[in-house]
């Protein structure tokens, strides 16, 4: 179906909310669930089967299409990405697939990274961490591939506090918005900018590419010409770093 014929369907959809109609439209978008299903299944590994995943993706997507209101002129795939995502790691949490062990080690990790980087003032290389935690550097590549599923941050609680006004809409929205909302974004973006300058260029580009060029790692992996297991270790490793740089508030990023 074509952008024009997606419109149509929506505005259609808006004046008469038929079931006929609903279920059109979440066959039309069935496939955004499967690639957010792809795209958190990369962290996820094999704790969680990937049709799972697209099965309470598509939890999200009924609730997105339900939820959303097509006057405010927000694109519908920005908003119900969120939506799904938000209602896959929901579940997830429910779960608690995340065993106790690895949850220490990502903790023991992190306390590593803090402590070297903050005395020596520079990036702490995987030989430094190693020798802090006491295991070989072997081991502590598994213990990044263990635990990258722990770099997964969730929207949805940002998105129940009424954080959809922030998503930029695609008609005139952004032009009418108050003072201090474009004040917040503008922070936000010098906030986003100034944490990237903690990574190493090659995270950098990783973070880049897969979050806003939206490659997949195999195709980060040829873009860089190294190989898809170092790709995921610099992403898990970039992820550790922004998140003892900005907190919380890398949910609002990632």
């Amino acid at each position: 179906m074509s952008a024009e014929e997606k419109l149509r369907l929506w505005e259609e959809y808006s004046k008469n909310k038929t079931p006929e109609l609903r279920e059109q439209i979440i066959i039309e978008y069935a496939g955004l669930v499967k690639i957010v299903a792809g795209k958190l299944s990369i962290y996820l590994g094999y704790n969680v089967e990937y049709d799972d995943l697209v099965g309470y993706g598509m939890f999200g997507l009924i609730d997105a299409i339900d939820k959303y209101d097509f006057d405010k002129g927000v694109k519908f795939e920005t908003y119900a990405s969120l939506r799904i995502r938000g209602a896959v790691l929901d579940q997830v949490r429910r779960m608690d697939w995340l065993p106790r062990t690895v949850r220490q080690k990502q903790k023991r990790m992190d306390a590593a990274y803090q402590k070297l980087e903050a005395a020596n003032g520079q990036f702490a290389s995987d030989e430094e961490i190693a020798a802090e935690l006491e295991i070989s550097v072997e081991e502590l590549g598994q213990w990044q591939a263990q635990t990258k599923a722990a770099g997964i941050v969730s929207l949805d609680e940002y998105l129940e506090q009424g954080s959809e006004n922030g998503i930029v809409g695609t008609s005139d929205s952004a032009e009418y918005a108050q003072p201090e909302k474009q004040l917040e974004q503008k922070e936000m973006k010098e906030l986003l900018v100034q944490s990237l300058e903690a990574l190493t260029e090659k995270e950098k580009k990783v973070i880049l590419l897969y979050y806003y060029e939206e490659l997949t790692l195999k195709e980060i992996s040829e873009v860089l010409e190294v190989s898809e297991s170092r790709i995921s270790q610099l992403h898990t490793k970039a992820i550790q770093r922004l998140r003892l740089k900005l907190g919380n508030q890398i949910e609002l990023f990632f």
